[in-house]
This record gives structure tokens, C-alpha cells and sequence, in this order.
């Protein structure tokens, strides 16, 4: 059953109407590349500086059969 809403759709056809209209338009602030877009609006910051744990040697295989 179909419930609708105050503009007299259901909401279903909101969100469909609302995902087209979002995938419809240009790129993020017309770029292509998400992280770049990201990038660009970190680097005003200075960026993020990570302390990057150290990392361990790859462990052995376990035998699961047994």
C-alpha cells in the first residue's frame, strides 16, 4: 500500500525524483575525481599528518583442515 505524502506523491517517487536529480547534475564542483575534490578542499589546511603505526611481518598460513 502506497502512503502519500503532503505533495501528493508517494515517498518513493520523492526519493526517486530526488537520486535523478542528484545523479543527473554535473560532477562534484565539476570534477570528475572524488578524491582529488577532497584533496583540494583539504590542502587550504595544510593537509592531515598521520603517525602510521609500525607494521608487523605477514603472518604464517593456518591450516584450517586440521
Amino acid at each position: 500500500m502506497r502512503v502519500q505524502a503532503q505533495h501528493g506523491r508517494s515517498m518513493e517517487d520523492e526519493a526517486r525524483d530526488i537520486l535523478h536529480a542528484a545523479l543527473s547534475t554535473e560532477s562534484i564542483c565539476g570534477q570528475h575525481d572524488l578524491a582529488e575534490w577532497i584533496r583540494n578542499r583539504i590542502e587550504p589546511f595544510c593537509g592531515i599528518d598521520l603517525e602510521l603505526p609500525s607494521r608487523e611481518a605477514i603472518r604464517g598460513r593456518v591450516d584450517l583442515g586440521a
